[in-house]
C-alpha cells in the first residue's frame, strides 16, 4: 500500500492546530521575560527561570514520541496526545499572568515559573506528535510541503500571539499600565485569547484528519520496505537504544540544531531587557514604568514581524529547496538570520530594529522546515515518533546551556549589556549554517539519483 497524495487544503487541516499552539507559544517568548521582571526576577536570574521549558521538552518528548509511537485509539495515533498537551497549555495560558493571585501559597514569581514549565511541557507533548504526524501521513515527495506549510501556520499563529497585547492597547485602548507587581489587564486578556484559539483550533485538526490505522501502516511499511521493528512492544527503556542507533544524518544535523536554538533562546530571552535599554536608554532595573512596557510592547511587535515573514518565505521554501537544495537553503537561511540578529546592535531605533527581524524571520521559517524535512527521510517509518522525540534533545540541550550561562554572561562577560546576547544569537546562528555542509540529504540524493 502506497501513501495517498494530500490535497493542500487536507494538508493545511493537518497541521491547523499549530496555528493555536504556536499563538501560545509565541504569547510565552514575548512576554514570559516581562511577566517574570514585573513579578520580581532580577535581569540576570530571567534564563534561570526559562531553564524549566528546555528541561520540560527534554523529558517529555521522548517519551511522548515513544508512547505516541504505540497508541492507537478512537482518535488515532497521534491526535489524543495534542489534545491534552492544548488543554493543559490553555490552562497555563490562563494561569501564568494571574500568578499574583496565588500569593497566600507562594511568591508570585515562583508560581510564574511553575507555569511556564506547565506550559512548555504541554507545548511539548503538542509539538512532537504534529511533527510526527506529517510525517506518517504524507508522502516523501510531500514532506517538504508539509512542514513548509506547517511552518505558515507557525508564523500566522505567532503573528497574532506576538501583536496582540500591542493590538488591544495601541487600536482598543486597552491599559498596558499596572501597579508594581500586577500584570496590566492587555497581557491578561492577550493570554485568554489565546487559551481559546489554542482549543478551537486544535478540535479542528483533530475532526478533520484521519490517520492510517495499524493494519494501514503495515501495508505502507512493505510498501516502503521498511522491515518489521525488532521488538514493537518494547520498553520505554529502548529510547536509550534508538539513541545510539540514531542514524548518520541525524548526528549531523544535531550539531546544526545545536547551534541554532542556542541563539534562538539568547534571542527570546534577553530581547525585552536588550531592547529596553539599548534602544528606550533605560536602567535593566527598571521593570515597573511605562517605558519598559512600551518596549515589552515594541518586542512583541518585533517578534510579530519574523514570524510574518517567517510565514510568508516558508511559501517560497519548496521551490528554493527544489532549486539549490535542502541544504543550500537552510545555510543561506541561517546566515541571513545571524546578520540580523547582529545589526540590532547598530540600529538607531526602534523602527530600524524591523529590518533585523526580516532577518531572523527568514531563519526561523527554515529552522521550522529544512531539519525536519532533511530528517524524515532518514529515520525508519516504525520510529518516526521516538526519533522525533529524541531529535528534540538537540534543541533543548542548547536552551539549557544558554539558560545556565546566559544570565552570568550578561552579568559578568557583557558589563550588564544584555544586546549583547544578541549579538552571539547571531554568531550561533551562522555557526549552524557552516555546519549544514556536513550534513547528507538523504532524499535530495534520491531525487538526484532519478534524474
Amino acid at each position: 500500500m502506497q501513501k495517498r497524495k494530500l490535497s493542500f487544503l487536507e494538508i493545511w487541516n493537518l497541521s491547523f492546530g499549530f496555528l493555536g499552539v504556536q499563538m501560545g507559544f509565541a504569547l510565552q517568548n514575548a512576554n514570559a521575560s516581562r511577566i517574570l521582571q514585573i513579578f520580581g526576577a532580577d535581569v540576570h536570574e530571567l534564563s534561570w527561570f526559562w531553564i524549566v521549558a528546555p528541561l520540560t521538552g527534554l523529558i517529555v518528548q521522548p517519551i511522548i514520541g515513544h508512547y505516541s509511537d504505540r497508541t492507537w485509539t478512537k482518535l488515532g495515533r497521534r491526535r489524543p496526545y495534542f489534545l491534552v498537551g492544548a488543554i493543559l497549555a490553555s490552562l497555563g495560558l490562563i494561569l501564568m499572568p494571574n500568578s499574583d493571585m496565588f500569593t497566600a501559597f507562594m511568591p508570585a514569581l515562583w508560581v510564574g515559573a511553575g507555569m511556564l514549565m506547565i506550559m512548555d511541557a504541554s507545548f511539548n507533548i503538542a509539538m512532537e506528535p504534529f511533527r510526527a504526524l506529517v510525517a506518517d501521513v504524507l508522502p516523501s515527495d510531500q514532506r517538504t510541503l508539509g512542514f513548509s506549510v506547517q511552518t505558515i501556520l507557525i508564523g500566522i499563529g505567532a503573528v497574532i500571539g506576538s501583536w496582540l497585547p500591542y493590538v488591544l492597547t495601541n487600536w482598543f485602548g486597552v491599559m498596558n499600565e499596572a501597579k508594581v507587581g500586577e500584570v496590566p489587564l492587555n497581557l491578561l486578556l492577550s493570554f485568554v485569547v489565546g487559551a481559546a484559539v489554542l482549543m478551537i483550533s486544535i478540535i479542528i485538526t483533530v475532526v478533520t484528519t484521519k490517520e492510517y490505522s495499524p493494519e494501514e501502516m503495515e501495508l505502507i511499511h512493505e510498501f516502503e520496505g521498511d522491515a518489521a521493528a525488532e521488538d514493537e512492544s518494547s520498553s520505554l527503556m529502548n529510547i536509550f537504544s534508538d539513541f545510539r542507533k540514531m542514524p548518520k544524518t541525524m548526528k549531523q544535523l544535531a550539531w546544526v540544531q545545536f547551534f541554532s536554538w542556542f541563539g534562538l533562546f539568547g534571542m527570546w530571552v534577553f530581547s525585552t531587557p536588550a531592547i529596553a535599554s539599548h534602544i528606550y536608554g533605560l536602567e535593566i532595573s527598571d521593570t515597573s514604568s511605562k517605558g519598559f512596557q512600551d518596549a515589552g510592547d515594541w518586542v512583541g511587535i518585533l517578534f510579530g514581524v519574523y514570524n510574518a515573514v517567517s510565514a510568508v518565505y516558508a511559501f517560497f521554501l519548496p521551490a528554493i529547496a527544489k532549486k539549490i537544495g535542502r541544504k543550500k537553503t537552510h545555510a543561506y537561511s541561517l546566515i541571513i538570520g545571524g546578520i540580523g540578529l547582529i545589526s540590532i546592535f547598530f540600529m538607531p531605533d526602534k523602527n530600524w530594529l524591523i529590518v533585523s527581524m526580516v532577518g531572523v524571520g527568514i531563519a526561523w521559517a527554515s529552522i521550522l522546515a529544512m531539519p525536519y524535512a532533511i530528517l524524515a527521510g532518514s529515520i525508519p517509518a516504525r520510529k518516526m515518533g521516538v526519533y522525533m522525540g529524541i531529535f528534540n534533545f538537540f534543541i533543548v540541550l542548547p536552551q539549557i546551556l544558554n539558560a545556565l550561562i546566559g544570565g552570568p554572561m550578561v552579568k559578568y562577560l557583557y558589563d550588564d549589556k544584555p544586546v549583547m546576547a544578541l549579538i552571539v544569537s547571531g554568531v550561533s546562528f551562522v555557526i549552524a549554517a557552516l555546519l549544514v555542509a556536513k550534513v547528507d540529504d538523504v532524499d535530495d540524493v534520491v531525487e538526484l539519483q532519478k534524474v
